[in-house]
């Protein structure tokens, strides 16, 4: 048997098993947003796209994706430098402490969330007390509320992404950079953000693409008033029972994230390898 036989049977059953858990989903649901009465229409498409309320929807999901994504950049990338620059025991527990909330369901760290941003929550309470809030104000079914759930759920994510990539840094490039006369910031800058950059784009794929699909943590701090794209699929599904016109709307989303997302794959591939 030759190499190339081989490799074809090892890779075989993992091909099935995509065929059979993304492709062929895939598929049933593509043929099912263009099935009308009468056969083939694009009825549900045109009635997404003529509709402002369902494009609303689809900008807040693309707006609040990008803003999630780069939150969780700003945050991740000094944390990911910080493990990477203490010792190892020290990284190990930090670590552990950001892989911790991915060993709790969503469900439950959304139900905290829901807990404390409330109208009698801790975070109300303490901008009540600091003059910044109203006696009714609460953080719940607003974008906000979406934006720090959806943070503390997807930081991890973006955290192990450069973190994978800082650690296999030299640290003699930072030394010869402060050696020749650049400060920490300037290091950072010009030697360690470019270097990073691949785990900064693999953590941002990851977390725009999840947030963006996302529904859980949306649902139940958005509420009714606030939607995404995917809550306003699984709405579509439960309660009025429009499943080619959810179909429709889950191609959209499905095609939209793949039109953000090759163009900046592509393009950081091409400047980074």
């Amino acid at each position: 048997m030759s190499d190339r036989t081989e490799n074809l049977v090892l890779v075989l059953p993992g091909l099935l098993l995509l065929a059979l858990a993304f492709l062929v989903p895939i598929g049933q649901m593509l043929v099912l947003s263009v099935e009308g009465e009468n056969g083939f229409t694009l009825a549900h498409f045109s009635r997404f796209l003529t509709d402002s309320y369902y494009l609303g929807v689809l900008w807040r999901t693309i707006r609040l994706s990008i803003v999630i994504t780069a939150i969780c950049a700003a945050i991740g990338f000094p944390f990911a430098y910080i493990m990477a620059h203490v010792g190892p025991r020290i990284r190990l527990w930090l670590v552990l402490l950001v892989i911790l909330p991915l060993m709790t369901s969503v469900v439950v760290r959304t139900f905290g969330w829901m807990v404390l941003l409330g109208r009698s929550g801790l975070v109300p309470d303490i901008l009540r007390d600091l003059g910044l809030a109203g006696r009714n104000f609460s953080l719940m079914h607003t974008e906000a509320a979406i934006v720090i759930g959806m943070v503390q759920v997807l930081l991890p994510f973006m955290t192990l992404s450069i973190l994978g990539i800082l650690t296999r840094l030299d640290p003699r490039l930072e030394e010869a950079a402060r050696t020749m006369g650049c400060s920490f910031l300037k290091t950072i800058r010009t030697v360690v953000l470019p270097l990073a950059l691949p785990g900064i784009v693999a953590g941002s794929l990851l977390v725009f693409t999840l947030s963006a699909s996302s529904f859980v943590t949306p649902n139940l701090l958005g509420g009714s008033r606030i939607q995404m794209l995917a809550t306003s699929i699984y709405r579509q599904v439960t309660q009025t029972l429009d499943w080619p016109f959810a179909a429709a709307q889950a191609t959209i989303l499905f095609v939209g994230v793949l039109l953000i997302l090759i163009p900046y794959a592509r393009l950081t591939g091409a400047r980074n390898g």
